[in-house]
């Protein structure tokens, strides 16, 4: 039997409100930009990263380029990035080595004790602007804790990897491999900072001007 076409409309409305409501988890998440390693575009394409990454450097004097170097280490800006699974008999999967979760692959309580520290109970891991402000906080804490300097961005990964106590008993000194990735991390966001320094006032402008 052929329904009415007021049904038929209302049927169509219906489906179309399930529609929109089933791709809102995913457009909530912004995925990864077109070219990670020029922080310029990076900005240029994600205005709100921009943003964030400014409010956060202003906050905990963690510089942008820091920020984002540790952020590509730890995910390509990826933001539902987790460790792999680790596999029982080389094929069959098992559990992940540890919670580490989002775009600064943030372990659990480490999350949990940013957000009742700075009263975000709402923020979250794959969250671009939650991660940056939770990098500037750990930045800061590091600082305060352990003597890293808020620019370094070596130190800064060491003690993020580490957590801020095992980088105070040197921990990672007995790591030539993770030596290598924390060379890395500076690398890059010295990369990262000299194109910063280029753009940074056309950057400026554009927010002043209202288009950022």
């Amino acid at each position: 039997m052929r329904r009415p076409a007021k049904y038929q409309r209302a049927w169509a409305s219906l489906a179309a409100v399930l529609a929109v409501a089933g791709a809102l988890p995913m457009a909530c998440v912004s995925g990864p930009p077109s070219d990670p390693d020029n922080l310029c575009s990076i900005f240029a394409q994600k205005r709100g990263w921009y943003r964030a990454a400014r409010e956060s450097a202003a906050r905990w004097g963690v510089p942008e380029s820091v920020q984002l170097a540790l952020i590509y280490q730890e995910s390509r800006f990826d933001a539902r990035a987790r460790p792999p699974r680790k596999k029982f008999l080389g094929i069959i999967p098992g559990p992940r080595p540890s919670s580490a979760y989002g775009y600064g692959q943030i372990l659990d309580g480490t999350w949990e004790e940013y957000r009742t520290d700075v009263g975000r109970d709402s923020a979250s891991r794959d969250d671009f602007g939650d991660v940056v402000d939770f990098i500037g906080w750990y930045g800061d804490r590091a600082q305060r804790r352990a003597g890293v300097a808020r620019n370094d961005a070596r130190a800064v990964y060491l003690a993020y990897h580490e957590g801020i106590g095992g980088y105070s008993r040197g921990s990672h000194a007995a790591k030539p491999w993770l030596a290598k990735v924390a060379r890395k991390v500076s690398r890059r966001a010295a990369l990262y900072q000299a194109q910063y320094d280029g753009c940074r006032e056309r950057l400026q402008r554009k927010r002043f001007l209202g288009i950022f």
